[in-house]
């Protein structure tokens, strides 16, 4: 918030023109000094409120966007990989992975080589992996991977402990963020190769994509957070 401030030659014309300053200036010269004090004066309630409103501006988006990571892995965290999310967990995560969705830089991530690679699932909300309605021993509870390579439209999902399974797929762009998913093969305990055909089907959008951390959510509405580990992976042609 600016103050009032005034020059000698507004003092000159203030004094020729206003009747009070002209007759009490004479008479009595802190009578004046005291105007342009008030004039001047700027409660420090006001000052602080203005610093107050101005310190948003002083946070960059990348500032923020750690901090919504940071968020979004301290929620994640306890939920064994969405296994443990209740409902409420659920939405809380939701919440904060769209706040980042909102601030990704990515525009086109299908271009972008910061995809490539293979990313740990931190967390989902498919079913279909987390299986809750098993007990916890014919669960995967090993790390579970996903690597892509953009350059060669290949994905590979990756089971580790107890089962080892894998699953190769072929990847149909649909526009710059999204791909249809055609599964080709899977591999059983890493022994046992399976010749897919064509019912593994499905669709996979990115939403959120930089050097350390990927969202993608699936045709299904299935949320995926990944976390990437190593950029040099290819996946198998």
């Amino acid at each position: 918030m600016a103050t009032l401030c005034m020059s000698s030659s507004s003092l000159v014309k203030l004094h020729q023109i206003s009747p009070f300053i002209h007759s009490s200036f004479p008479a009595n010269p802190n009578l004046l000094r005291r105007y342009f004090t008030a004039v001047n004066y700027v409660p420090e309630s006001l000052k602080l409120r203005a610093r107050v409103s101005l310190f948003p501006f002083f946070f960059t988006k990348s500032e923020d966007t750690e901090s919504l990571k940071q968020e979004l892995l301290e929620a994640i965290a306890p939920l064994d990989r969405g296994a443990e999310a209740t409902p409420e967990d659920q939405k809380l995560v939701d919440q904060i992975a769209s706040k980042l969705e909102a601030a990704n830089k990515v525009k086109e991530p299908l271009k972008s080589s910061l995809l490539n690679g293979k990313w740990e699932l931190l967390y989902t909300t498919s079913q279909s992996i987390v299986q809750t309605k098993r007990p916890k021993f014919l669960r995967a509870n090993g790390k579970i991977y996903q690597a892509i390579n953009a350059d060669t439209l290949r994905a590979q999902n990756m089971e580790t402990w107890p089962f080892f399974n894998q699953a190769t797929a072929n990847l149909v762009p649909l526009n710059a963020r999204r791909v249809a998913v055609k599964f080709d093969s899977f591999t059983i305990a890493s022994l046992i190769p399976i010749k897919n055909r064509g019912s593994g089907r499905g669709e996979l959008e990115i939403t959120y994509l930089d050097e350390e951390l990927r969202i993608s959510r699936g045709n299904q509405g299935n949320l995926f957070i990944l976390r990437m580990v190593d950029p040099s992976y290819r996946v198998p042609l």
